[in-house]
């Protein structure tokens, strides 16, 4: 690549063959490369025709990018609970969220855990509704034996720089739908690629897909030591669905794990300050994301009830990074230790 310049073409051989491996490793027709995940998510309500006033379905506790891409296309966000006690979002608020003006249910993959797409994509499909899965978080997982971000109607990856597959910036779009991978084309071809990826970035890619299988496995095998080395007065209990503990028929990519933090444990201690003094001590957990309805205006999204549960976790979720997964079990065994020190 250095040697013959390929790194540094507009048009060259590395952004073809990441193409080529990312439409087989996850069973696709089209694969659409672009310059990041909130990128790709965008492309994906353009590619399902979201116009101004139409409205988005997706869970109150989901990635803020995703609520602010639905706002720039001039649509409303409208925002269902997610199922009790974790980040996805849950399908049975789905018939209250729909509308005559409903044009697509985002539905992301989070924190180590699968949406129900088979429920989700079952009320999608009674309706009309086209699902754009946000696998940003879930690059390497297998649902019910499908690639992660195959399942929905329009699949979207995130290739940041902490993600499982990076390369600093990048994303991708996936469908077996022609018109809609020819709709994000038009949009995006105006005599050079408005939201292009890189042949050095796709060429940094390559190597990490064909490693992806195998460090998947390691992740969830260290995901099940650490579960079953946290003792019952831990102060964290996962957040994990389905439970990686006894599923054999799902595989997770844990790019993050989440756990339930309950401060009356250590003393009502803030979450805040657990965390700090986690990261004091060499383990990388951090309070997730805050839910959607608690950090912006009413005005700029249409809610389905109380949204008790993203509620919840907005107030009590937490995250472990992911990086410490792929080092060797005596790690875990430490990593335990430091978090009930």
């Amino acid at each position: 690549m250095l040697q013959d310049g390929s790194w540094g073409r507009y048009h060259g051989p590395h952004c073809d063959r990441l193409r080529d491996a990312l439409a087989e490793f996850h069973d696709v027709e089209h694969v659409i490369l672009c310059c990041s995940g909130t990128a790709a998510v965008e492309l994906a309500l353009r590619s399902v025709k979201v116009q101004p006033n139409d409205e988005v379905v997706m869970a109150a506790y989901d990635y803020k990018a995703n609520f602010a891409n639905v706002l720039t296309l001039q649509a409303t966000p409208v925002l269902a609970d997610t199922l009790p006690g974790v980040p996805v979002l849950d399908p049975k608020q789905l018939k209250n969220a729909l509308s005559d003006k409903t044009k697509a249910i985002v539905c992301s993959h989070l924190h180590g855990c699968f949406a129900d797409m088979a429920a989700v994509r079952a009320v999608a499909a009674e309706h009309g509704v086209p699902v754009i899965e946000d696998a940003c978080q879930a690059a390497g997982g297998r649902l019910n034996g499908k690639a992660a971000g195959s399942i929905g109607d329009v699949g979207v990856l995130s290739f940041g720089g902490s993600k499982l597959l990076t390369a600093g910036r990048g994303g991708a779009v996936l469908t077996n739908d022609a018109t809609v991978a020819q709709r994000i084309r038009l949009y995006t071809q105006r005599g050079n690629d408005a939201y292009p990826l890189s042949e050095m970035q796709a060429a940094v890619l390559l190597p990490q897909l064909q490693q992806l299988n195998e460090r998947t496995h390691v992740r969830l095998q260290r995901v099940r030591q650490l579960l079953n080395a946290l003792p019952a007065d831990s102060p964290l209990t996962p957040a994990l669905y389905p439970d990686p503990t006894d599923n054999v028929d799902d595989i997770p990519a844990f790019y993050k794990v989440a756990f339930h933090y309950d401060g009356e444990k250590v003393g009502g201690q803030s979450r805040e300050d657990f965390a700090t003094l986690a990261r004091q001590n060499g383990v990388a957990l951090d309070p997730a994301f805050a839910a959607l309805h608690k950090t912006h205006s009413g005005r700029r999204f249409r809610a389905v009830g109380e949204l008790p549960n993203a509620a919840a976790l907005h107030e009590e979720l937490m995250t472990l990074h992911h990086p410490v997964l792929l080092e060797g079990a005596d790690q875990i065994d430490a990593l335990v230790a430091a978090i009930q020190q």
